[in-house]
This record gives C-alpha cells, structure tokens and sequence, in this order.
C-alpha cells in the first residue's frame, strides 16, 4: 500500500514539476507553501536515528568519503553504533525507494543518500514519510518538489579540483622544462564518469586550474559512463595515455586510473582519496571533498528541531574542500606555495574558479554568448554575472548542485 501511495504522489510531484520547471536554477529557499523548509520538534540525542544510502561501500573512493562523514558525525554528536543504519551498494533503482522505505519504518529521523541517481526516489519515499527528513547529495530538485523535508547538499568541489589542477600545471611546466614534453604536446587525460553537469563542472575547474600556471595545455576527456568501475577506468586512462595523453585526471569513483599511470609512468590527479598508496611514483594529489560538515550539521539541525536549509553548499574556506596529502616524491618545486597562494585568492573572493575572462566557448565569452542569445547560454543566464559563473552559489540564489555545462576551447570532450 505504501508503494501504491507513493507511486500516486510521484506522479502528483512530476505533473508539479513539469508545471514549474526544474532547471538546475532558482532562488535560495525552498519547498514548501511558503518556499523555505520547516522546522520541527526537538529530539532528544540519544533518541535520533539516522540512516544513510549508499552507492556503493568502503571499497570505492566516493562511498569512503561518504563513510568517513558518518564517523566525523557520530563523533561530533556522541552517537552511538546503533544510531545510525547504513544501507551499501544501493543501486539508482527502485531498490533505493525500498531501502528509504525501510529506514523509515525502523524509525529513522532523518534519511541521507549519497548518489545523483537516488533523487527521484528519495522525492518518492519524503512525500511518503513527512515527518522525515531526507538529504540528498549531488541531486537538484528539492526546491521544486514542493517538499519542505527534502533537502540537497554539495560543496564547491570545483574550488579543490580547481587547487589539483594548479599542482598539476606545475607537474606539466617542470616537464616542459626538462624537456620531457614539449608545449604543443602538452595534453591532459581526464576519466570522467559520465557527461552530466556534475562531472563537466568538475573537469573544466581542473582544467581552470592547470591554465593557470600551464597556459600551452589542452585537455581530452574521455567518459566510463559508470560512477566506479575500476576496469573501465584504468582501461580509459590506458586509452587516453595511448592518445598522447602525458598527465591524467580523473572523475571517476575508483582507483583505476592511478593504476593505470603507475604501470604507464604517467603523472596522475586523483579524486576522493589520497592516491599515494595506489600509486606512489605517479600520485600528485587529489581533489576530494569533506562531507562532515554537511553529516554534523544535518543531524545536529534535526536533533535541535531546527530547519535543514534546501541547499547547503560550502567550499575550502569552510572546511568542506580539500587537496590531499602533495606527493613529495613526483610534485614539482614550489607547487605547495603556488597552491596557497590559490587558496588563499579563493578564500579572500580574489580568486572566482569560473572567471569569465579566462576561458572562451566556441571563442566567445558567457556573455558574449548570451547577448548573442546562444540557447545554452541564455538557459543559465542568471548564473552569468559580475564576471564569473556562480557554481553552487546559495548565498546568491543557486541550487547547490553543480549546472555548468558549456564544453570550453582547449578541452575535447568525447562522448563515445
């Protein structure tokens, strides 16, 4: 009967969403009559119940970071083990509805899901459970599902990759330097799951922040179409390695790719995880993020009753983004000093990853192309402004979701 009476409030919101438009825009706030979330009632510690859904498991870079939070959480809050129910290698399927289901029938306050594809049926199970509150990671819907107990979550991921991408243009400059490649071969792989705004945001901030120390770069980007699949992964670096390919990057959930340039003698940038151990004389870093704060927050909002904002995002001002441990071993001289001196442009708003002036598309600016009336362009309009795209900007009335999408010259972007 549940699924019955979720199914029907399904088809209710998705009539809902069709009628409001579900851009990856809009005004911070959210989802109620009165659009913003709602507070509930206290709850006591040591009555919380949590309960997490997972992609995948502590085997895969993504899910591990995911995990990691929890334990951040727990320890933060004084939870104990069996506060929190965690359900792994939970598919974007109908299996995800199930498992909300059934963390919220064993009593569970709050309900968080951890992959892009879990979206549609954690808008399925929070119309179901209204008294739930539900948070999910990566998605972009909860401001226009009309649900004051939906949440989504992310962080300025693109501020660590753009910080990985410095440590890797200086990698592709002392190459340069030692002859090792020259200028027009400088070419960037990048492994990227699959062709969503998500993983585009992400490699263009990378690319971003190689051209800033490394301008003669260029970048080819190569997709698994799967979020983790260390076969496929090391199979598409070995690919772009072949292509001429002297540096590689990675959006990708497993360590397949390092391995790859481990064996290939290739330098590489990871993600997630600190890459060391996989690969210890090709590692340079990884760009990773820290959901901790996200976890902490969201559980510690439901246990003093108050509202969950509908987008929460931070960057590495706040600790939600980082670079890994700089590989002493394969990093170039002076790269620990160029990235502070990033990071701290980054932190003081000197910095925008997405400065405009910076990169073309097609050889026009963003707002050469919206006054040109490019439809892409004109879509995302109002994230082009003051001379940069606003990623993730919540403060400024963005979703937290990533939403940049435009393919920019220098990167070659094959889709099959």
């Amino acid at each position: 009967m549940k699924k019955l009476l979720a199914f029907i409030l399904a088809a209710v919101m998705t009539a809902s969403l069709c009628a409001c438009g579900s851009s990856n825009s809009g005004s911070e706030g959210s989802t109620s009559a009165n659009g913003s979330s709602t507070a509930g009632k206290p709850v006591a510690v040591s009555d919380v119940k949590v309960g997490c859904i997972m992609i995948g498991d502590e085997n895969e870079g993504y899910t591990e970071a995911h995990l990691k939070a929890v334990e951040e959480m727990k320890k933060n809050l004084g939870l104990t083990n069996d506060q929190v129910v965690i359900k792994t290698n939970i598919k974007e399927d109908e299996g995800c509805y199930d498992a909300a289901v059934d963390l919220a029938e064993q009593g569970c306050n709050i309900i968080i899901a951890n992959s892009f594809g879990h979206e549609s049926y954690i808008l399925q199970a929070a119309a179901d459970y209204p008294d739930v509150q539900f948070c999910h990671a990566t998605g972009y819907q909860a401001k226009s599902s009309g649900l004051a107990n939906m949440h989504n979550f992310f962080t300025n991921v693109y501020e660590s990759r753009y910080l990985s991408g410095v440590v890797a243009g200086m990698k592709l400059n002392e190459m340069i330097q030692k002859g090792e490649v020259t200028k027009d071969k400088c070419k960037i792989g990048y492994v990227g799951a699959f062709p969503y705004a998500e993983v585009i945001s992400g490699f263009t901030s990378f690319y971003l922040g190689v051209k800033s120390v490394c301008d003669s770069a260029t970048m080819e980007v190569k997709y698994t179409n799967s979020w983790a699949s260390f076969d496929l992964e090391k199979e598409c670096a070995e690919q772009l390695i072949a292509d001429g390919c002297v540096l590689i990057s990675q959006h990708a959930d497993t360590t397949g790719a390092p391995t790859a340039c481990e064996a290939k003698k290739v330098p590489c940038v990871g993600y997630n995880i600190d890459m060391i151990p996989t690969a210890p004389d090709a590692a340079l870093t990884s760009a990773t993020i820290n959901w901790g704060p996200y976890y902490t927050y969201a559980v510690q909002s439901v246990i003093e009753g108050t509202a969950i904002d509908t987008d929460w995002s931070k960057g590495v001002k706040d600790g939600a983004d980082a670079i890994t441990e700089l590989n002493d071993k394969t990093v170039a001289k002076g790269t620990k000093e160029k990235v502070e001196e990033a990071q701290k442009g980054i932190e003081d708003g000197t910095i925008h990853v997405f400065d405009t002036s910076k990169f073309t598309v097609g050889g026009k600016t963003l707002e050469e192309l919206v006054e040109s009336g490019d439809e892409d362009a004109t879509k995302l309009q109002s994230y082009i402004k003051d001379g940069y795209f606003h990623e993730s900007d919540v403060a400024g009335g963005m979703t937290s979701a990533p939403a940049f999408t435009f393919i920019i010259d220098g990167i070659d972007s094959i889709t099959k």
